[in-house]
């Protein structure tokens, strides 16, 4: 771990109600290292937290679409502890595992509409927030510009957190989703 992790009693006081926030969702009903650790600089905690409340507040796209989209996004950053994560999420909207296996493995899921999405997607994660016009184009005759521009959130959401889990060396603490 590059970035000592914090408890909500050391914490800046700004961010002590956002870590108990964090609490309630997460999948081992502690405080996790990312989180732990996202504390250190109050801006990187409320950025996350500002990503994940807009993308759940505002998301329009169906709730198991939105996990697919993010282990798309992950599997191009590597991140192990993302991937874990991700992967449970994607379990637990409902997924099968061997739906699951495929989409980290880069592999369509066989339904042509959500593929296209899901493509869009995988392809900005690897290429630096670009998609290739036939991959868009496939996207745009199934989704509307608001869809596109929401995969985008989702996108954004697990970039963020995936690069700050590299970046900071995170130690994994949560279960390994066997997908």
């Amino acid at each position: 771990m590059r970035i000592p992790s914090t408890t909500i009693d050391d914490a800046p006081e700004a961010v002590r109600p956002l870590l108990a926030e964090m609490i309630q969702f997460s999948p081992t009903g502690q405080l996790l290292n990312m989180h732990a650790q996202m504390a250190r600089a109050p801006a990187v905690l409320e950025a996350y937290v500002g990503l994940r409340r807009a993308t759940a507040a505002q998301g329009t796209l169906d709730p198991p679409l939105r996990p697919a989209l993010m282990l798309a996004a992950a599997t191009a950053d590597e991140s192990e502890y993302a991937l874990a994560i991700i992967t449970t999420l994607a379990l637990r909207a409902g997924w099968r595992k061997d739906q699951v296996a495929a989409l980290g493995a880069g592999a369509d899921l066989g339904d042509d509409k959500t593929d296209s999405l899901i493509n869009v997607v995988r392809e900005a994660a690897r290429n630096s927030g670009r998609v290739s016009d036939p991959t868009w184009e496939q996207a745009s005759s199934m989704w509307t510009a608001a869809q596109l521009a929401e995969a985008f959130a989702y996108l954004g959401l697990t970039v963020f957190t995936s690069y700050f889990l590299n970046y900071a060396e995170t130690e994994l603490d949560v279960p390994q989703a066997d997908a």
